[in-house]
């Protein structure tokens, strides 16, 4: 079920925001994602996934005046941050694609070096605290620093090569997404490891941003509740990445040429370098 707020036409752009009891956090986030949004060309929307939400966070966005930018609500039943940010991503249909944590602890201002980067060709930019240039405020105990380091050597062991798939600001050219997203099996925190996964085996073209980051208060992830959950999660995606994708089965999108992997890669249809940004956006995004 899905109500959506804001000016119709087909968008350019969608953000997914995963919402899971997210009624203290969720208006001033996604007021920030509005008035951001507001800044690029017309056509952006914002999709807004109820996680299985107990709260008032599917009524925020039911309310949510109607405006420039688009709003719009998903629920998800299914409960997890991975199995929302799926949902998502599956839902859209945008030439690009992303997704921002509900209390937007990554400064929107990376989203204009995101969209420049998609613009350049990249296929997957990954907003990184662990990039040099990244800015980070943290209040994390000693418990969760420690244990953020091992989770951190065990992604990697998943997905090599970048150096925080945690952080909740991810964007993507659109096509690459979706297909990625239809393979994921991970539902809970651990789901970014293996959705950078896929989109390694389909050969995309990714890198990592800085990001301005300042822990908020009201996260839902417990140290003690999710920890042994999301070691037991990337085992798991350990083991599903060595399932034969579903996009090798024929079910790809028609409109995209096979091509011949590269060693290591998921055989599958080729990945598009990305669609063109329309013209009203590439004269908006400059350079970071």
């Amino acid at each position: 079920m899905t109500h959506q707020s804001g000016s119709p036409g087909a968008p350019w752009l969608q953000i997914v925001v995963p919402a899971h009891n997210e009624q203290e956090r969720l208006p001033a986030g996604l007021a920030q994602l509005c008035a951001k949004a507001e800044t690029l060309p017309d056509g952006v929307e914002v999709l807004v996934v109820d996680s299985a939400s107990t709260d008032r966070t599917a009524q925020i966005v039911l309310d949510w005046p109607a405006g420039p930018v688009a709003v719009r609500l998903l629920r998800c039943e299914r409960p997890g941050k991975g199995a929302a940010v799926r949902a998502g991503l599956l839902a859209t249909g945008a030439p690009y694609v992303g997704f921002c944590d509900a209390d937007m602890a990554a400064d929107l201002s990376a989203l204009d070096h995101a969209l420049w980067q998609l613009r350049a060709g990249r296929q997957v930019v990954i907003g990184s605290r662990a990039h040099a240039a990244s800015v980070v405020e943290v209040r994390h105990s000693p418990v969760r620093k420690a244990g953020a380091a091992v989770f951190r050597a065990a992604a990697h062991l998943v997905a090599a090569g970048p150096r925080d798939t945690q952080c909740g600001f991810k964007f993507f050219a659109g096509p690459v997404a979706r297909r990625a997203a239809a393979d994921l099996t991970a539902t809970g925190f651990a789901f970014d490891v293996e959705l950078i996964a896929r989109c390694k085996q389909l050969g995309a073209d990714m890198v990592e941003i800085p990001v301005s980051w300042r822990d908020i208060a009201g996260s839902t992830f417990s140290v003690w509740r999710h920890s042994l959950t999301a070691f037991a999660e990337v085992a798991g995606i350990w083991l599903a990445l060595r399932v034969r994708s579903a996009w090798t089965d024929g079910d790809a999108d028609p409109a995209a040429a096979p091509a011949s992997p590269a060693p290591g890669q998921v055989k599958g249809p080729a990945v598009p370098a990305g669609p063109v940004l329309p013209a009203s956006v590439s004269t908006s995004v400059a350079a970071p």
